[in-house]
């Protein structure tokens, strides 16, 4: 499994513990009855075939990560040391597994496992565990639906401020950006408890640079949420969002399609965004829009008590500022762009028509690079989780006419010098 591989493993399994390892305490009945709950449900497990996840994974999950000093890394999926052994079961005994449940379609799993050892179905005459049949089943779609349980839609809040965010996007008016007419769109964030917007912003567009440098912004301004509620927009959904939050301890948590009610706070502040400032804003740019959305939040909307808490925004998160997360003091490595290569015999690496040159001890071996899209030339290298500090950019003038030879090498095209075997001074 390849690095990127097991930072999304890592990414998944943090959504999942995120609760547990949290600042917020859960008694022994909660912790129980949280651990039921997401060991009942399906889960798209990345670079698995498996849809479950077991109480004592979890359980294993969590210690590792608390013992660990809470770093992402002890999150990754180990090698197996089985490797060239067979498995529970093997090909032979699932097909034979097939044929039974079909054959036997209502019939109990126990029951089911014991019919397939009474005929000696089991390759070589081993056993097989119950756990090993309801996975394989699961696996091959041959367990019975489970009957869905009604919906509870009682209402809720969060107990303290950042303990839950929630943010969505607000579809805004045509206006001059850069000197073109092209819509805006507004990315606000809600803290649950108190209904304080951390940050919210127009933007030219809803791609994920707006919604990351927009998230950075509230981060930087009101500290580290324990969990963001996001719908499932391609921004929401970006391996890069993850991460940050995984490695920033914040669980990712996306809305159910089609189940908007759990979103109620922040569409209710979208709506008064629509109703209250919209229909009074005359300006005819991006920037004007912005200043005069920032003056209706400061002086409005944070000023005025709120229909549900009977206070207004600011006051009832400043009366929890004691338990607020500070964000850490390099904030902005947390959103840099990461992209993996492999260091060339000449040292080179390119990122984007930029040429680099990497340590000599990395030659040959798959790095992690990282950078801000805004400031592409200052890349740092990374190897197993080491920094190697930052790459040194050979030459701005040669990027146009860099191109790779037959056996994936870096040379130099429009010139009779190529750059295999040369040592450039930056």
């Amino acid at each position: 499994m390849t690095e990127q591989q097991k930072q999304e493993v890592a990414v998944f399994r943090y959504g999942l513990i995120a609760e547990f390892v949290g600042a917020t305490r859960l008694d022994r009945g909660e912790r129980e009855a949280l651990l039921q709950e997401k060991c009942a449900r399906k889960w798209q497990i990345p670079h698995s075939g498996r849809t479950r996840v077991s109480r004592s994974t979890l359980i294993r999950w969590i210690t590792r990560y608390l013992e660990q000093g809470q770093r992402l890394e002890a999150l990754y999926p180990q090698d197996r040391n089985d490797q060239g052994q067979t498995r529970a079961i093997d090909e032979e005994t699932g097909l034979a597994l097939i044929a039974l449940r079909k054959e036997m379609r209502k019939m109990p799993v126990p029951e089911l496992t014991r019919i397939l050892h009474q005929r000696q179905l089991v390759n070589g005459g081993r056993s097989v565990s119950l756990s090993s049949v309801y996975r394989f089943l699961r696996q091959h779609k041959l367990m019975a639906a489970d009957e869905a349980p009604q919906a509870d839609r009682r209402k809720f809040e969060a107990e303290l401020p950042n303990d839950l965010w929630q943010s969505d996007i607000l579809h805004g008016p045509v206006l001059d950006c850069n000197g073109k007419r092209r819509k805006c769109y507004l990315i606000a964030f809600i803290d649950d408890h108190s209904r304080l917007i951390p940050h919210a912003a127009f933007y030219p567009s809803e791609s994920l640079a707006c919604f990351q440098d927009a998230f950075y912004q509230a981060l930087s301004r009101r500290g580290l949420p324990r969990k963001l509620y996001v719908d499932n927009g391609s921004a929401y959904r970006s391996r890069q969002l993850e991460y940050t939050s995984a490695a920033l301890g914040i669980a990712l948590i996306h809305a159910k399609p089609y189940q908007p009610q759990g979103k109620g706070k922040i569409e209710r502040y979208l709506r008064t965004v629509r109703t209250q400032f919209l229909p009074g804003f005359k300006g005819q740019s991006l920037q004007e829009i912005n200043v005069a959305f920032s003056a209706w939040l400061d002086d409005q909307y944070h000023q005025r008590p709120h229909g549900s808490t009977g206070q207004t925004p600011h006051k009832r998160f400043a009366a929890g500022l004691h338990c607020l997360r500070s964000a850490p003091a390099n904030l902005s490595d947390y959103f840099r762009k990461t992209v993996y290569r492999r260091v060339n015999k000449d040292r080179s690496i390119v990122i984007d028509k930029r040429l680099f040159e990497g340590p000599v001890d990395l030659i040959g071996h798959r790095v992690e690079l990282l950078y801000h899209e805004r400031t592409p030339e200052h890349v740092e290298i990374r190897h197993q989780g080491q920094s190697y500090g930052l790459l040194k950019l050979i030459d701005l003038h040669v990027n146009a006419r860099v191109k790779r030879d037959k056996n994936g090498q870096i040379e130099l095209f429009g010139t009779s010098t190529p750059h295999s075997g040369q040592v450039w001074e930056g």
